[in-house]
């Protein structure tokens, strides 16, 4: 039955007009208005995601996106220059250095942030 679905993901924000401002411009993806305040998300795979207002939003504690980049230190490069702030970490298992780059233990990856607090990475392929 749902073998043949064309299933997507989407997320809660507490401004839709921000999220579309973060993904669209600062991000430079493609982003198109939907149905009832939400916000379409396109990305480069063809995949879609739905981004929604939520009155009660509260961000999610997990990276809710991944974004495979060919050099996670270029990208960090680029979006710290279009204002993305990366997240540093000191934690016994999960230590980033001072640009909010983890290496070791996995892939190379960094996260951040969008402006409802949701958390989304960069990550080496």
């Amino acid at each position: 039955m749902l073998k043949e679905s064309k299933a997507f993901s989407g997320f809660s924000v507490d401004d839709t007009r921000k999220a579309k401002e973060f993904y669209g411009q600062t991000l430079g993806l493609k982003v198109t208005d939907s149905e009832e305040n939400t916000v379409e998300l396109h990305l480069g795979s063809g995949a879609k995601v739905l981004i929604y207002p939520k009155p009660n939003h509260k961000p999610a504690t997990f990276t809710i996106l991944n974004f495979p980049v060919d050099n996670v230190d270029k990208a960090v490069d680029e979006l710290t220059e279009r204002g993305v702030r990366f997240e540093i970490y000191d934690l016994p298992s999960l230590k980033t250095d001072q640009r909010g780059v983890f290496r070791g233990g996995g892939p190379t990856i960094a996260w951040f942030k969008d402006p409802a607090g949701n958390i989304l990475s960069v990550l080496e392929v």
